[in-house]
């Protein structure tokens, strides 16, 4: 795989299928190097049709996403983006046709759902302060009056300020998208002139309160919305939620669990009989948690019952979704860099849906009147979507391939990654993947390290892995302990702990991969890494000094400044590294960077408020102090996603940056 054939990396969105299971409809999603955006539409496959069915494109739109289908089926509901780029809620008739944009919202709309009558729609949209954000014309963002912060919330990546746009619940009527549209509104003397253009029925608040609002849910009457909600005025360090059952008449909210009760709330779902669940941890103390115990809850009488062990079964890094299917719920579990499908009873019964070589990204479900029905989207070694259907029971078939959208990719060349577990030399193994390119070598070998530092690397295409090994290089990464996937133990080993047993396990893999095969060159290594994997990064070669070149990436460097600059800056460096001087001083990268003799380019984005640029330009300065070879590159536009979602002509930028520092400190 060469830089640019990311722009065949097509990922589908999470699939909506028909209450009768006939169709689904998804959307597409890919970087477009031309257009120097992620563009994608929407797309229909009519499963019950005769023969091999093709999809059908329904919208030509630049970034049509997250589709679903309404409660009978006629009508889709999808985010389109308005000319200032914020996302609107449209309607599209499911047989096709032009779409209706139904709301005009200052930021967009972020979530929905459908109510179960299919006329309204619940909605989560940032509502801005007024006079901030573009809502009186002519007055920018430098001529905005102060923020007063009294809270420890006020930022996020990727958004930037919080708590002067705080995320509100809202409510829509679904207007029929074959009906009569709404036109602008002509000048008045009562109005000012260039009004924007009307929706057929402007959204109505159900929330108002300086507060952020996420894992929506509609109650299966469509009485009320589910929601849970924290306050930016509570202590960051303390994550329980409440969550609140909002009567779609304005009635006053009911709330369903206080921050008492000690939850965390991550998703919610209200199955048919109106039974609600949530995924949600119990944090000690309300704190933030590493290795955090998300478990599947069920609200009863007596109060939140758990259903599943957060020890044996981690749902925390899969991602927070869950879906009602007749009296179970499916959700998706990590483990060892799978991601499967598990369907879970309320007595806490577990089936495996979906599990093999597979990461799990989406699901839809229905009860049709044949049967249930399961689709889920799923990421593999050889693509990056694939549409299947899934046994309910999850004891029959293996998942029918509906549709799969690698075939460019593989045709473009693709390296499948080798499985290896090494013995540590305390005897811990340590799980990963070596990638080789095709050949006899001697190849330059590449350690590479995620971010998280709970998260993981998957069995799913990775372009960072392919462009590489595209390149010559042989690469090695795999989870060592501080990783999702492998048990809550294995999560929290670094707790306190950064640079020991984490390092420990990186070089163990580094040094087992070495001696299992000899195409990889010992002479030639390099190391590289992002976020957490920048600190390891950095840490490493402060300490072993067997590397050419090193590249450190939006790094998490300097624990003491990190507090007060990142979104996450109390709650993660408290929980991770403690808040003694000498703990913070015993772990951080930045402290260690005198030590440091290896070539080192250090590479940022501009607007990353999760590790902030000051993390990047401190460690580099230090480094030249030093007296290291050192180069910084920083990306414009750009915030802490930029390897993962930037811009694709920032995404391809920064691979020639990679490769072209390879080049020179690998090369023979």
């Amino acid at each position: 795989m060469e830089l640019t054939d990311i722009d065949l990396l097509t990922t589908l969105s999470r699939p909506s299928l028909s209450p009768d299971g006939s169709f689904v409809v998804y959307a597409t999603s890919r970087p477009d190097l031309r257009a120097d955006r992620s563009v994608g539409q929407l797309w229909r496959l009519d499963i019950a049709a005769p023969g091999d069915p093709e999809p059908r494109r329904l919208t030509r739109g630049i970034a049509d996403s997250a589709p679903q289908l309404s409660p009978d089926a006629s009508t889709i509901a999808f985010l389109r983006p308005d000319d200032r780029g914020a996302r609107q809620l449209h309607l599209l008739d499911a047989r096709g046709g032009e779409p209706l944009r139904i709301t005009d919202r200052p930021l967009g709309v972020q979530a929905f759902s459908w109510l179960p009558d299919g006329g309204r729609l619940a909605l989560l949209s940032r509502e801005p302060e007024p006079g901030r954000y573009g809502t009186v014309e002519g007055l920018g963002p430098a001529a905005e009056p102060p923020r007063r912060i009294t809270g420890i919330r006020w930022h996020a990546n990727g958004t930037g300020y919080t708590v002067d746009r705080p995320t509100q619940v809202l409510l829509v009527e679904a207007a029929d998208p074959a009906g009569e549209p709404a036109y602008p509104a002509a000048p008045h003397p009562s109005r000012p002139t260039g009004a924007t253009p009307a929706v057929p029925h402007p959204p109505v608040s159900l929330t108002d309160s300086p507060a952020e609002h996420s894992a929506l849910a509609v109650t299966a009457d469509g009485a009320a919305v589910v929601v849970a909600r924290t306050a930016y005025e509570s202590d960051r360090r303390d994550h329980r939620t409440e969550l609140l059952s909002l009567p779609v008449d304005g009635s006053a909210p009911t709330v369903l669990l206080t921050r008492e009760d000690g939850l965390a709330v991550l998703a919610s779902a209200v199955a048919a009989d109106g039974t609600i669940a949530v995924l949600a941890s119990a944090p000690e103390d309300g704190r933030y948690e590493v290795a955090p115990d998300v478990s599947l809850w069920l609200l009863e009488e007596g109060g939140p019952r758990r259903i599943t062990d957060a020890e044996t079964l981690d749902v925390a890094s899969a991602g927070p979704e869950l879906l009602p299917l007749g009296e179970d719920l499916l959700l998706r579990s990590a483990s060892r860099g799978r991601v499967r499908l598990l369907r879970v009873g309320r007595d806490g019964t577990v089936r495996p849906l979906v599990d093999g070589d597979v990461a799990v990204r989406a699901v839809a479900a229905v009860t049709a009147p044949e049967g249930e029905r399961i689709l889920a989207m799923l990421a593999a070694p050889d693509t990056p979507g694939r549409l299947v259907a899934v046994d309910p029971d999850g004891a029959g078939a293996p998942p029918r391939t509906l549709l799969d959208t690698g075939g460019a990719l593989r045709a473009a060349g693709l390296v499948l990654p080798q499985e290896i577990e090494v013995a540590g030399s305390d005897g811990y193994p340590v799980h990963g993947w070596v990638t080789t390119p095709p050949g006899d070598g001697p190849f330059p070998t590449l350690l590479m390290i995620h971010g998280g530092p709970y998260a993981a690397y998957d069995v799913a295409v990775l372009d960072e892995v392919q462009v590489l090994v595209g390149a010559g290089y042989a690469v090695v990464h795999g989870n060592p302990r501080g990783s999702a996937g492998y048990g809550r133990a294995h999560g929290r080993a670094v707790r306190r702990a950064f640079g020991t047993v984490d390092q420990q396990d990186v070089l163990t893999l580094l040094e087992g991969a070495l001696a299992a095969d000899p195409r990889l060159d010992a002479e030639r290594l390099g190391i590289m890494g992002g976020s957490y994997g920048g600190y390891l990064t950095a840490w490493t070669i402060a300490h072993d000094h067997r590397f050419r070149g090193a590249i450190v990436e939006r790094g998490f460097l300097d624990p003491l400044s990190f507090q007060g600059t990142s979104d996450i800056g109390t709650s993660f460096g408290d929980a991770y590294i403690g808040t003694s001087p000498e703990d913070i001083a015993r772990q951080s990268a930045f402290g260690a960077a005198a030590s440091v003799r290896t070539p080192t380019l250090v590479i940022h984005a501009e607007q990353d408020l999760r590790c902030p640029l000051e993390q990047g330009t401190r460690y580099y300065s230090a480094l030249r102090r030093a007296g290291v070879e050192a180069e910084l590159l920083i990306f414009p536009g750009e915030d802490h996603e930029l390897s993962r979602s930037g811009r694709p002509r920032h995404r391809a930028e920064r691979f020639e940056a990679v490769l072209e520092w390879w080049s020179r400190h690998l090369a023979v």
